[in-house]
């Protein structure tokens, strides 16, 4: 049985934390923001030109491991919330980026004449015809 209720205004403070537990925390962070890093640094290098597809793919690799063990270390370890929520949500969008690297790997050629057609497209009409020309290159869906 509860003997002393706690006052309305108090809060639960938590102890303070180990040196170990502090280093591991430290760590776990330190980890996130690589991996968030790594995320962020593949989409923007994808966004850039097709021709660094070989630097998207090593940091969508690199970011599919660093989540992969920051995965297990918040779920083992129960460090921090916030960081299982990005990590999973990170690994959600490494995903996206492996697929989108294998149709462009595999469309290389095509993805590359519409990327050289919209960097010299200066005019909506101009742009429409580079979609067209995309859509003309790439192969008919099968009936």
């Amino acid at each position: 049985m509860n003997t002393s209720p706690e006052p309305a205004g108090q809060q639960r403070t938590r102890p303070p934390l180990s040196e170990a537990a502090k280093a591991s925390l430290s760590k776990t962070h330190t980890l996130f923001r690589m991996f968030v890093i790594s995320v962020l640094g593949a989409f923007f290098v994808y966004q850039l030109d097709v021709n660094y597809l070989w630097l998207t793919g090593i940091l969508t690799a690199a970011s599919v491991a660093l989540g992969i063990v920051l995965l297990v270390r918040a779920a083992k370890l129960k460090e921090s919330r916030l960081v299982l929520i990005g990590t999973i949500s990170g690994l959600v969008v490494s995903a996206i980026m492996v697929l989108l690297i294998l149709v462009t790997a595999v469309f290389f050629d095509e993805v590359r004449q519409y990327q050289a057609c919209m960097g010299r497209a200066l005019t909506d009409q101009a742009q429409s015809a580079c979609r067209v020309q995309l859509e003309s290159s790439l192969p008919r869906q099968l009936p």
